[in-house]
């Protein structure tokens, strides 16, 4: 009774292991299927080999019909759940890390928006993300939502903000050198200390916005809505603020330098005489 028992549990762990080992199990299959089949047709082979070929032959036409479009419908199917499932995946995460003011929750964060861009994802809903010290350079949020996020002290340099939701966002001390702006509604955000060397501003809404002390070199800022815009103590060297709206000379009078910057003709001939020391900074 013993050796039955001792017998048993060593077929059990035998079958086991097998089953374990997805290539031996499907190896073993295809071994006693094969075995199987050519012994049941034995006898096709040797009385009627012509007419059994010509049977095989038509079977492998639809093998490879079945595994053309079938097959490959099957998995690109497959594929495509997949990945729809991972952008889910990275979303809800996303979703699970709103709020959580840490490292590892910007880390994360900024983690599932790069791998949304390879899926070529970039409108994403990032209302309250903590984002701080995080590096996003390069990175294509357009036509996002990042409303009262924090992304201080981070590097955005070149990344892709067209069109996307910035409004009481906070960039204090954050380096968005080149950054595409345009379109942007960005109404109340924090800009203070921030490198936006060549950024781009066209047609943005910036109203009541922070720029004091930033860094605004070169910047495009035509057409965008300023009005109740700080920019005390910012660099406009080289600014294009042509077509602004709501810019007043009391704005600008704050300003550290507006050395070679470009206005309309009207508000230009109220700096040159107002504020002769900037101009000619």
């Amino acid at each position: 009774m013993v050796f039955l028992k001792n017998r048993f549990k060593r077929l059990g762990d035998t079958f086991n292991t097998i089953i374990e080992k997805p290539m031996l199990t499907s190896t073993i299959v295809l071994v006693v299927v094969a075995t199987l089949v050519i012994g049941l047709s034995l006898n096709y082979y040797i009385n009627d080999f012509d007419n059994f070929w010509a049977q095989i032959l038509a079977e492998a036409h639809g093998m490879i019909f079945d595994i053309a479009i079938i097959g490959i419908l099957i998995f690109w199917l497959n594929q495509n759940g997949q990945i729809r499932q991972r952008i889910r995946f990275y979303k809800d995460e996303i979703d699970d890390f709103r709020l959580w003011e840490s490292e590892e929750a910007a880390f994360r964060t900024v983690g599932n928006i790069k791998r949304l861009n390879r899926h070529k994802i970039y409108e994403i809903n990032l209302v309250n993300c903590f984002l701080a010290r995080t590096n996003l350079s390069y990175a294509n949020l357009s036509g996002s939502n990042l409303n009262s996020a924090n992304i201080s002290q981070s590097s955005l340099i070149e990344a892709n903000l067209e069109n996307t939701r910035l409004n009481q966002t906070n960039f204090e001390n954050s380096n968005l050198n080149q950054a595409n702006l345009k379109g942007a509604y960005a109404s109340g955000a924090n800009f203070k200390d921030a490198f936006l060397i060549k950024a781009q501003f066209e047609n943005a809404f910036l109203i009541k916005s922070n720029f004091n002390n930033a860094y605004l070199m070169e910047a495009n800022m035509q057409n965008s809505y300023l009005m109740g815009a700080d920019f005390e103590n910012a660099s406009l060297y080289k600014a294009d603020l042509r077509g602004a709206k709501g810019l007043t000379v009391e704005q600008l009078a704050k300003a550290k330098t507006l050395y070679l910057a470009r206005f309309d003709d009207e508000i230009f001939d109220q700096i040159k005489t107002s504020l002769p020391e900037l101009v000619g900074a």
